[in-house]
């Protein structure tokens, strides 16, 4: 189908997606981009329609992609570019828009890893570090990502671009403090609490086996509730005059580490 109105039905209700409350209330998203929409038909992830603009294309890929996204169901809409610039929210569009569900999943829908790397994110509030430490924990080859007191929408646009679309083959599990510590503590699972306020630096600490990496918001940090319940508090060294780095790079930093001490296991 093609379309040349920007007011379109289906058009005006994409554009309502970038709306957090009204993503909410569908329990639906926006997935923008050849990379982000390659690796969401690959996993599986459930698409329900895709907006195209062929004169947006950055290569020849895009056609065969549609075709497979047509053989799985997924309805096509052929937008004209003054439609789709409408649609859009980053500034360079690829001419791939998707509209696609919000899985959401709980501690007993990830499972437990027997010997795993877990990533606690508790109430990050900037989509672009929430998808930066999906990246870096995929990299990693961390077993799940868990998040606690959510600041920001899982499925904000900009989480799933920044995560590279690692946030569809990433185990990630939603949960409260309470019930996080509980299965962690029931598992055996080592806390390590990242801070600038500890005497520990984080290259002393065994990562090597089951750990949680547990990491707190931008502006305040860990809560006293994780604080008061690691097993170990620790920082990572600075030398200048910031005491603290970038959640997201902080995340980095620890993940990695971590891998290199288990011997850059790949994810079970």
């Amino acid at each position: 189908m093609n379309i040349t109105s920007l007011q379109n039905p289906k058009v005006k209700y994409a554009v309502r997606l970038r709306n957090r409350g009204f993503r909410d209330k569908e329990q639906k998203t926006l997935l923008e981009g050849y990379r982000a929409l390659r690796r969401a038909c690959d996993t599986g992830f459930p698409l329900d329609e895709c907006f195209y603009c062929p004169e947006m294309f950055l290569g020849s890929n895009e056609h065969t992609l549609l075709e497979e996204l047509s053989a799985k169901n997924v309805t096509l809409y052929c937008l004209a570019p003054e439609v789709f610039a409408k649609l859009a929210y980053r500034e360079r569009p690829e001419g791939l828009i998707a509209v696609s569900g919000c899985p959401r999943h709980s501690l007993g829908d990830i499972g437990f890893v027997e010997n795993g790397l877990y990533v606690v994110a508790e109430s990050i509030e900037k989509p672009g570090n929430l998808g930066a430490i999906l990246r870096s924990a995929d990299g990693a080859g961390a077993d799940a990502l868990i998040l606690c007191d959510k600041k920001t929408d899982l499925y904000n646009p900009n989480v799933i671009t920044a995560s590279t679309g690692t946030i569809f083959t990433m185990p990630i599990a939603e949960s409260s403090p309470d019930e996080v510590y509980s299965w962690l503590k029931k598992n055996n699972v080592k806390l390590i609490a990242a801070t600038p306020h500890s005497d520990k630096i984080y290259t002393d600490i065994d990562m090597a086996g089951p750990v949680a990496l547990v990491l707190g918001a931008e502006q305040f940090g860990l809560s006293e509730f994780w604080l008061g319940k690691a097993d170990f508090p620790v920082r990572i060294p600075m030398a200048g005059l910031a005491d603290s780095l970038n959640v997201g790079i902080a995340a980095a930093i620890l993940l990695f580490e971590a891998a290199r001490q288990r011997g850059w296991r790949k994810r079970s």
